[in-house]
């Protein structure tokens, strides 16, 4: 057992596959050396040399594209983008090369490539570099889409991505990355299972990347005021674990989701549309959605603040679900 930071978990699971496999290299935009823009590589550089932690232009197309290139013809790379913003960028590679090479090869290649990228907002850095994009990746057969929030889940995922044959998206908070918990196993955690972060009875809030911490939060004050709720974590967006969601759904019949993306067309209607159509007869009431505006993400931390899904929305939807 370990206390260990998310940015620590997701250090060190790269370093532990890097040194197993010398087939798995880091690339991205200031990772060597400099150590990541937020720190997520510090000290791989002098560990594993520059052929393997690499630094690359400022081309989020080209990272994609060598990620790709190489994953076809091999290595197991990590391709870091420093803003999910910026795979806007990389779609091309991401979208039309790396998710459909296996089906248009008739499966004659695999790509074992992860794509780790940093989301969310929180930290006031306007519109550009601010957002929650990984419902863009979900709607792309071909692509395995990732993103975890504690430490422990971090590290397991991480490694089961680097493991898997597929291209892979792994989501990271930028504000995350300072929480601390306990890692008591060093062992991969499969794609497609979630976990439950907290038991509940009356309602089931479903959260991923840093809503989980609000979740939880909203959970404690929920509590307090006699309404249990349950956490519910899917880990991963694709492939999704809907059977513990149909099992949660069938105890608390009442369902909140949250998330940090814009609210119009974002995962959290995918989650939603999936209940609705699969599990409508254990609702007692409609899915209800706690999400970002529909609005660029503003700068001025005060109207950012409005944009984030706040603890007390999640509680206020809970409330007003249950009438």
């Amino acid at each position: 057992m370990k206390t260990m930071s998310v940015m620590e978990a997701i250090r060190e699971a790269m370093s532990i596959r890097m040194r197993e496999d010398p087939n798995v290299l880091l690339f991205g935009e200031d990772v060597g050396r400099f150590g990541g823009c937020f720190g997520v590589s510090a000290g791989m550089f002098d560990e594993f040399g520059p052929d393997r932690v690499r630094d690359t232009p400022i081309s989020e197309g080209a990272i994609i594209g060598a990620a790709t290139g190489s994953a076809a013809t091999g290595l197991r790379p990590i391709a870091e983008i420093m803003m999910d913003d910026f795979i806007t960028v990389a779609m091309d590679q991401l979208v039309n090369n790396a998710a459909f090479m296996h089906y248009m090869f008739g499966g004659k290649i695999e790509l074992p490539m992860v794509v780790r990228t940093v989301n969310g907002a929180g930290v006031n850095a306007a519109a550009q570099h601010s957002k929650s994009m990984e419902a863009w990746l979900t709607h792309v057969p071909g692509l395995k889409v990732v993103y975890p929030s504690t430490p422990q889940d971090c590290m397991g995922l991480l490694l089961a991505s680097i493991d898997d044959n597929n291209p892979v998206v792994f989501f990271e908070h930028k504000l995350a990355y300072g929480e601390k918990g306990e890692v008591t196993s060093f062992d991969p955690i499969p794609l497609g299972k979630g976990d439950i972060k907290r038991e509940g009875s009356d309602v089931t809030i479903i959260a991923y990347g840093y809503q989980v911490f609000r979740a939880l939060k909203a959970a404690d004050q929920l509590a307090k005021e006699g309404i249990s709720a349950e956490v519910l974590d899917p880990r991963t967006l694709y492939p999704l674990d809907k059977e513990l969601i149909a099992k949660s759904v069938g105890k608390t019949r009442n369902v909140v989701i949250t998330s940090e993306e814009f609210k119009r067309g974002g995962y959290a209607g995918e989650i939603s549309a999936f209940i609705a159509e699969e599990l409508f007869d254990s609702l007692d009431a409609p899915c209800k959605r706690v999400c970002g505006l529909n609005t660029p993400i503003p700068f001025s931390a005060v109207l950012e603040n409005q944009f984030i899904p706040q603890v007390e929305d999640i509680v206020n939807a809970v409330k007003e679900q249950r009438g």
